[in-house]
């Protein structure tokens, strides 16, 4: 991993050097922090990416770390697109140039734009007065526009060179540099991805860890960095202080504090006035610029009386005698500073701006105070410098803060969640009823050798333990499970065999309609429509007890089962208590058996099949999602069979006609789910319908 950073690094370097020497708009400083992003992951392309700005910072340019977040950014967007094989799409790779494109040009100009404003001299500066001076946009936009174009040739460029790097190197060149830290036996990178696809029920131990890192890094970080700004802000209030007290002193020296009056009244005209005045200004040309201001006044209680008031470029002095106001001058801190002989530096922002100010008293012979020698310093430009200082401070916290957060995860990955997620994926194996043999599933635990010393490993060897002891009891599990089930279906089909002697219509009909219930669920699933109850266990138990569903016929009479005509009103209303027989011999099988989920399915099935809806149907009048959803699809099952089969009272309606009255009846009859996910299925049910080997087959096949 040593010797791909250091080569990254330099590729990184090797690209900057190229743009500045032929005077290309661009910057290429990130080639190889892409590289090492792919070949190595998350650790070496941070360490890339930060690498190069503070060698820049140490050796040339103090604030090139300002941008460093900007290439971790960059390199954490890489990877995380590359380990997903996004890069091998167009749109993946279209998408990664955007987004990078978006860190470094927005992101960079934000930056410049905070430290320098408009106008700074940089690579993109041509472009940004090109695009201000159409007049369309404002200096601000034409800097994020003129950044982010500029930006998105860069990483065009840089991904392209990085990818075919990545793609002509040989694959077994490129495994050498991906770093692992294996306590178990490997995995493949197929089974690591669903590892990280599956989802928890809360939050991942991933999530909560990095979750956890973060917050306790932010306070960490958070607080060191206000103390550091607060430090380092208080040392550059302290060192201009020491300045301006240095420059009013100065000031105060080359003033004659037995002439304040005079000076006052006569300004110029009194003698050695202009003198001074000359002294003042060439203090302040020769201060350091930072220096606005420089100034005598006499403070009295209607204000401050102007003796002497240096020029500036921007804004000209008082003229003698002038008084300003102490709202504009010292505002609060007036009170007694007429009799004072010094005072402590004070911030005024006024209508002349944001400063700093330090008095220092003028005294005549006696040694009285008679005025006071003012210096102004700007703030904003402590402001500048210590905003420069924060942008650096935050890119570098944030350039550590990713490279310690990566580190973290990567050993917690191969010490902690790669195992716990190797012992449950291997435990869901083992408890799931496959094909694959029990003891080969104990073995494969066994393989498994997670070897982290600690309580992972002690959590791995009971899991080995308990799998072993366990493996003759699930045996004996499967064994009465299987005899069960094989009960089950001899009951159905006994009672199925029940109906099917007494009514000539309803042998194929109990096979047709439990084909299309395994139709309709399996769609229903598929769009993703009642997934919460649609589950493997459910749509075992309605398809193997849909034959029951008119188990209660069997106490409807045979003059009425297969009457040949239309039944008249008395006979249908014997018809109807089929639901309520059917659901009452259920009952009595449930009372043998209470805890059955089964057979309440097929009691849900025999009882409720022909409730309606909008709640216009038998027995109860339910309506709505107040019928089980068995019952609902077992409704549209039913009445589709009724329709395309022939009866000794009518002939069979066609497919599509058989269809179009399912679809009539949504939302009056049928659930409108369940009677569009039938209709979106037409093509499985025309198989049932005119297959007759399909029909025929054993439903239980």
């Amino acid at each position: 991993m040593l010797a791909l950073v250091i080569v990254c690094i330099f590729i990184n370097s090797g690209g900057a050097w190229i743009c500045n020497r032929l005077g290309l708009p661009l910057y290429l400083d990130l080639i190889g922090t892409m590289i090492a992003s792919m070949l190595g992951g998350y650790i070496p392309g941070i360490l890339v990416g930060l690498a190069g700005p503070l060698l820049t910072t140490v050796t040339s340019d103090p604030m090139a770390i300002s941008y460093g977040a900007l290439n971790v950014s960059v390199a954490v967007v890489t990877t995380f697109f590359h380990n997903r094989d996004w890069t091998k799409k167009l749109a993946g790779v279209i998408s990664m140039i955007i987004i990078d494109a978006f860190i470094g040009g927005v992101g960079g100009a934000l930056i410049t734009w905070y430290l320098y404003g408009f106008g700074a001299e940089d690579t993109s500066s041509s472009l940004v007065r090109s695009i201000h001076a159409l007049g369309i946009f404002s200096a601000f936009t034409s800097e994020l526009i003129a950044d982010f174009l500029i930006d998105v040739v860069d990483k065009i460029i840089s991904v392209s060179f990085a990818l075919i790097v990545i793609q002509i190197l040989p694959a077994k060149f490129k495994g050498r540099f991906h770093v692992h830290a294996w306590k178990q036996a490997p995995l493949t990178s197929e089974i690591v991805r669903e590892f990280h696809k599956k989802k928890s029920r809360t939050m991942s131990l991933r999530l909560k860890l990095v979750s956890l890192l973060t917050v306790a890094s932010f306070l960490i970080g958070a607080s060191a960095m206000l103390i550091s700004y607060y430090i380092y802000y208080n040392s550059m209030v302290d060192r201009e202080t020491e300045l301006a007290e240095g420059i009013a002193q100065r000031a105060a020296a080359c003033v004659d504090g037995n002439r304040i009056d005079e000076f006052i009244e006569k300004g110029e005209a009194a003698e050695g006035y202009n003198d001074t005045y000359k002294e003042l200004e060439e203090i302040l040309n020769t201060s350091d610029s930072i220096v606005e201001y420089v100034y005598v006044y006499k403070i009295m209680e209607d204000g401050c009386h102007v003796v002497f008031d240096v020029d500036t470029e921007d804004v000209p002095g008082g003229e003698p005698g002038d008084i300003v106001g102490f709202k504009e001058t010292i505002g609060e801190y007036r009170s007694g500073l007429s009799e004072a002989e010094e005072m402590e530096p004070i911030v005024v922002n006024d209508k002349f701006g944001w400063v700093l100010t330090v008095f220092e008293p003028v005294m005549d012979s006696s040694g009285k105070v008679r005025a006071h020698a003012g210096v102004d310093i700007s703030m904003h430009q402590i402001m500048m410098q210590a905003r420069s200082f924060r942008v650096r401070m935050i890119s570098l916290f944030f350039g550590v803060f990713a490279l310690i957060l990566a580190v973290s995860l990567f050993f917690v990955e191969y010490q902690m969640i790669l195992p716990l997620n190797t012992m449950a994926y291997t435990a869901s194996i083992f408890t799931q009823d496959r094909e694959e043999s029990l003891h080969d599933t104990v073995e494969l635990f066994n393989k498994i050798d997670i070897e982290t010393g600690d309580e992972t490993e002690n959590l791995y060897l009971a899991f080995s333990e308990m799998t072993e002891d366990n493996l003759n009891y699930l045996d004996d599990i499967k064994r009465k499970n299987e005899t069960i089930n094989d009960m089950q279906n001899a009951l159905i089909l006994v009672l199925a065999d029940m109906v099917e002697s007494r009514d000539q219509n309803t042998g194929e009909h109990v096979k047709k309609t439990a084909l299309y219930t395994r139709i309709i669920m399996e769609e229903l699933r598929k769009e993703g429509i009642y997934c919460d109850k649609i589950t493997d266990k459910f749509m075992s138990d309605v398809f193997k007890s849909a034959p029951l569903h008119d188990i209660g016929k069997i106490k409807v009479s045979d003059r009425i089962l297969n009457k040949p005509s239309r039944l008249d009103d008395e006979e249908y209303k014997k018809m109807k208590n089929h639901t309520i027989a059917g659901a009452e011999i259920i009952d009595q099988v449930i009372e043998k058996v209470p805890e059955s989920d089964y057979l309440n399915e097929a009691r849900n099935l025999a009882l409720y099949h022909h409730e309606r809806w909008d709640g216009k149907g038998y027995p109860m009048g339910l309506s709505g999602e107040n019928i089980p959803l068995s019952a609902r699809i077992m409704a549209v099952a039913d009445v589709f069979d009724a329709l395309a089969s022939d009866r000794c009272y009518k002939k069979a309606f066609s497919i599509e006609e058989s269809m179009d009255i399912i679809l009539e009846g949504s939302g009056t009859h049928f659930d409108p789910n369940v009677a569009r996910a039938f209709a979106n299925a037409a093509d499985k049910v025309r198989e049932v319908v005119e297959s007759t080997k399909a029909i025929k087959r054993s439903i239980y096949d």
